[in-house]
């Protein structure tokens, strides 16, 4: 049997004489995508006979559609069809974005290890956006989302889902949202991978900005237009372009167990991170912010990777010297207002030596565990960031690490996510966070440090690009 088949419904009504999942979807879009004009006259015992339900089966759905605004009914057994308010529809999926962080901050405890249906409905996703199906494709999102509020053992979460009626505002949704669908798909396996190794956090942010884009393509499709399609195609390929600027996730430095994370705040940015095999045994490790965001600052982005590459891989005299030269070519071949902060570092893993320099990026911090408490060491800026001016000098340092030592380097958007006041989360709060993070693995802390910033920003919409970097000494490499 094809995949297709296996994950088609067979029937639209439950053993009860109730429509199933499949059933509500088509009723739903034969009502209000396709089938009938709004204000329109719709006899119930029709709708009743062609789905193969009884009256009072039918009045119970009729009902629950009125709840929502969709349509209403009359006396006369029959109901008026109304069109979907768009505004009503974006506001849904806000509440709905909301619902979704809270479940997967839970739902990772249940699932870990266990998200074969999670997977099933996904393989049916996918099949759905293939064959075209946008019934099907809603059918089995619903399952997917509701599958990981039911694993989140939150019942209110679960009844705000029935109440709002996400199953039948789902298929309203993918209308307008066709031909996002194979983008939309694709960011459900982050979430399910976060699920599967019980990153409850990471997969609550996933959650949360997957619906908040949804809501945007919601908003960009009232006024689509074939600019605005074809612009959506170039972001789609800018974005694996630059996806294929960063390390792979298996990539790693011999004896430095390694944790990343990225997410932009525009879909692509400007926040950068590198890691390079060099010569006799050395690694390089760069991580760097590039003024401004979106596809300006990815295209700056690439500009500045490409130009330490180039300088990095081939033999230099010192630190100073190959990221003056950098610097050089990035302020001849960049606007007058760029500048990007950019920590490079060398790390020797034979001597655990690490030497650095900081051009005004955020300073990377060094966690060192003791018998009473951690000690912090704070990798300063001790020049002006990249592209600032052409002559700009640059000052190398060296710093010692030790085993167990834990590297944190991060951009600005970690430490300036605002909650809803306005206040910034800050570095005291991400130094106090590192002091209990000692025995940790590198995963573990990019995930406590993603939860912390999540539960203060407490629903306030990301505004800057989001880059961690998180390195742990290990034994094996010292002479």
């Amino acid at each position: 049997m094809t995949l297709v088949g296996q994950c088609k419904a067979v029937s639209i009504v439950n053993a009860d004489g109730e429509l199933n999942e499949l059933g509500r979807v088509r009723l739903a879009r034969e009502l209000f995508c396709a089938g009938y004009r709004p204000g329109q006259s719709v006899r119930l015992r029709e709708v009743a006979a062609k789905y193969g339900l009884d009256d009072e089966s039918a009045l119970k759905i009729f009902r629950e559609f009125q709840s929502l605004g969709l349509l209403t009914i009359s006396g006369d057994f029959s109901v008026v069809v109304h069109s979907p308010s768009s505004k009503e529809l974006q506001e849904a999926y806000e509440i709905r974005a909301a619902l979704e962080e809270i479940s997967g901050r839970t739902a990772a405890e249940v699932l870990k290890g266990n998200t074969k249906e999670l997977e099933k409905e996904l393989d049916c996703l996918r099949s759905a956006v293939t064959t075209g199906d946008l019934d099907a494709y809603a059918e089995h999102e619903a399952k997917l989302h509701k599958c990981i509020l039911k694993a989140s053992g939150n019942t209110m979460l679960q009844r705000v889902w029935e109440t709002l009626g996400f199953d039948v505002r789902v298929r309203i949704a993918i209308e307008k949202l066709a031909k996002d669908l194979p983008e939309v798909v694709e960011s459900h396996q982050p979430i399910i991978d976060a699920l599967k190794n019980g990153r409850g956090k990471e997969a609550s942010l996933l959650l949360r900005n997957q619906v908040e884009t949804l809501v945007e393509y919601l908003k960009k499709s009232d006024s689509d237009s074939g600019v605005h399609r074809a612009f959506r195609r170039d972001l789609e390929g800018a974005k694996d372009v630059q996806q294929a600027f960063f390390p792979p996730q298996s990539f790693s430095i011999p004896c430095l167990a390694s944790e990343t994370f990225y997410q932009p705040a525009r879909g692509i940015g400007g926040d950068y991170y590198d890691f390079l095999s060099l010569s006799g045994g050395r690694w390089g490790i760069a991580i760097g912010d590039v003024s401004g965001k979106g596809i300006g600052a990815a295209l700056l982005m690439a500009s500045l990777q490409a130009s330490l590459r180039a300088q990095a891989l081939h033999p230099y005299l010192d630190l100073t010297t190959l990221i003056g030269d950098v610097n050089r070519l990035v302020h001849e071949s960049s606007p007058t207002a760029f500048f990007a902060s950019l920590f490079y570092a060398e790390y020797e893993p034979a001597s655990r030596m690490l030497q650095y320099v900081n051009a005004g990026h955020n300073p990377p911090i060094i966690v060192r565990p003791r018998t009473q408490c951690c000690e912090l060491f704070h990798l300063r800026a001790e020049a002006v960031p990249i592209g600032v001016y052409a002559e700009a000098q640059f000052k190398a340092t060296q710093f010692q690490l030790a085993k167990d030592d834990i590297l944190v380097a991060y951009t600005d958007g970690i430490t300036e996510a605002a909650n809803t006041a306005g206040q910034l989360w800050g570095v005291e709060r991400l130094e106090s966070l590192l002091r209990s993070c000692s025995r940790m693995a590198p995963s573990e802390i990019v995930e406590l440090i993603l939860a912390e910033v999540s539960d203060f920003a407490n629903g306030e919409p990301q505004r800057d690009d989001v880059t961690l970097v998180v390195m742990k000494v290990q034994e094996g490499c010292n002479s």
